[in-house]
């Protein structure tokens, strides 16, 4: 399993339209992705502009390929990108240990 990490900065006082259309977004969008296994978002707190996603993908490929190449993700920016303060930073990871 892999782990898309986004890091977004979005427009100050946006926080309320932002949290809908992110809601929105995944459960729209990004549920239909093959390979998404599960997501979560969380705001700062120090800094409410900022958001993290992480998205729990099958294989790197699902996502750069698969979805980052096919048409949802089109669908997906139409909905959060209005909101970009700046383009987002996505890296992936591969999970090491966990706890129980």
């Amino acid at each position: 399993m892999i782990l898309e990490l986004a890091d977004f900065r979005i427009q100050p006082g946006q926080q309320a339209a932002f949290d809908e259309a992110i809601r929105r977004g995944l459960a729209s969008v990004i549920a239909q992705a093959k390979g998404m296994r599960g997501w979560k978002v969380s705001r700062g707190i120090e800094s409410p502009e900022r958001y993290l996603l992480q998205i729990f993908w099958d294989t790197l490929e699902d996502h750069t390929v698969g979805f980052r190449g096919g048409p949802l993700f089109a669908q997906w920016r139409a909905i959060v990108g209005p909101y970009f303060a700046q383009p987002p930073v996505v890296e992936h990871f591969e999970f090491v240990a966990k706890s129980a």
